[in-house]
């Protein structure tokens, strides 16, 4: 049982000023009370004015924020470094663009809750999401790509590929991450799908980001396959972290 007891947002940052400032102040707005750790991602590419608004934000944070350089490359890379670092039971995986709406914050932690051992993620395609300001042909796209994800592992869930949820920290410490780049959107919602782990979606509304450029290219979503269906068959053990399997075995002596 992973009893909620506080959560972890992670907050990869590139280019983003403003919307990164914009982000932490409606989470700390809405719910403040239940966020313990704010874990801020950096790399050499992140602009000057980008890392010196997180150093003021984690400076007014204090101990609840950190800003961290990611060892491991790209943006799978942050977040997979990030979750060696997390202190709360459950932790929020986002975007600092607003391209992940922060007042969504609360309503996954009020999920994580009610059902600490299910993941909770957003979805743009169920009543109530939408999206405003997408390129029409690659919400079409985008359409096609969840549903033929979706009947590939025999799931109702609409929206695989859309980076924002809600983990139990011991889940994201138990799987065995391969990904580096977008694709390891796509495998956060794969794997706990393969172990069984349920998971619930809520809606969401994505708008555009008004600063800066996206790094996702609309052909690397084809590369999206090749995690998609690795994943889909290969065996149990390749999906858990060897210590998680280790931990697992009980022990043989007397």
């Amino acid at each position: 049982m992973n009893a909620f007891t506080s959560a972890t947002v992670i907050l990869p940052v590139l280019n983003e000023t403003y919307s990164m400032r914009e982000t932490v102040r409606i989470i700390e707005a809405t719910c403040a009370e239940d966020v313990g750790q704010y874990i801020i991602m950096v790399c050499e590419r992140t602009k000057p004015e980008s890392l010196a608004i997180c150093r003021e934000i984690a400076g007014e944070l204090g101990e609840r924020a950190s800003v961290n350089f990611q060892t491991l490359p790209f943006v799978g890379g942050a977040f997979r470094d990030a979750f060696d670092l997390v202190q709360g039971s459950h932790v929020v995986m986002m975007s600092s663009d607003l391209e992940t709406d922060p007042a969504l914050v609360r309503t996954m932690i009020h999920e994580a809750k009610l059902h600490p051992d299910s993941v909770t993620t957003a979805s743009r395609w169920i009543k109530g999401g939408h999206f405003v300001g997408y390129n029409p042909v690659k919400l079409l796209a985008n359409k096609v790509f969840q549903m033929m994800f979706s009947l590939l592992y025999g799931t109702t869930l609409t929206d695989l590929t859309y980076a924002y949820r809600i983990f139990p920290t011991s889940l994201v410490r138990r799987i065995r991450w391969v990904e580096l780049k977008h694709p390891f959107f796509l495998e956060t919602a794969l794997k706990p799908l393969r172990l069984g782990v349920p998971i619930r979606e809520i809606p969401a509304v994505w708008k555009a980001r008004t600063e800066g450029e996206s790094v996702n290219p609309f052909m690397a979503n084809f590369i999206y396959f090749k995690i998609a269906l690795r994943t889909r068959f290969c065996d149990e053990s390749h999906i858990v972290r060897a210590s998680a399997i280790m931990e697992a075995v009980p022990s043989s002596g007397g």
